[in-house]
């Protein structure tokens, strides 16, 4: 089954909803599991994420309003770190700088991933987001392990 999984996460609610779909698959299956925030270029143009100070090494997606407010990412990093922790479950942090489909490929191979979980909005139809080219569709190219997208209902 799945040994290592690693979530992408930047608070916003396709990555919680990504959170706990994660919580609920390792309950049954106890992988390690790993947290991944994304600082993406755009984001450290407005801020220098130079000097962040994270408790644990952590990484995910910043390229969201969350990403301009270091202390508002902080806490809601800790908040997912907290909950899976409570939840029992073995949790990595990681904090990688660039683009997030070219950070996903490259964690997943550089950890042996064998379970991605992002999260997604279902604010587009599933053809405009396949035919735009979406992360969700480069991801699915690029990256050699299971994808799990979790979404809203």
């Amino acid at each position: 089954m799945y040994k290592r999984i690693l979530v992408a996460y930047n608070g916003n609610l396709g990555s919680r909803i990504a959170l706990n779909e994660c919580i609920r698959l390792s309950k049954l299956i106890h992988p390690e599991v790993h947290l991944l925030v994304i600082v993406t270029p755009e984001s450290m143009s407005a801020n220098s994420f130079t000097d962040y100070e994270f408790e644990n090494p952590v990484g995910g997606f910043l390229n969201t309003p969350l990403g301009c407010n270091k202390d508002l990412m902080q806490l809601e990093i800790n908040d997912a770190y907290e909950q899976l922790q409570a939840a029992k479950i073995t949790t990595f942090q990681h904090l990688e700088i660039g683009e997030p489909v070219d950070v996903i490929e490259k964690m997943s191979k550089l950890l042996n991933i064998d379970l991605v979980i992002v999260g997604h909005s279902k604010n587009k139809s599933g053809l405009m987001r396949w035919w735009g080219g979406t992360t969700d569709a480069k991801l699915t190219e690029r990256v050699r392990c299971n994808i799990l997208i979790a979404a809203d209902h």
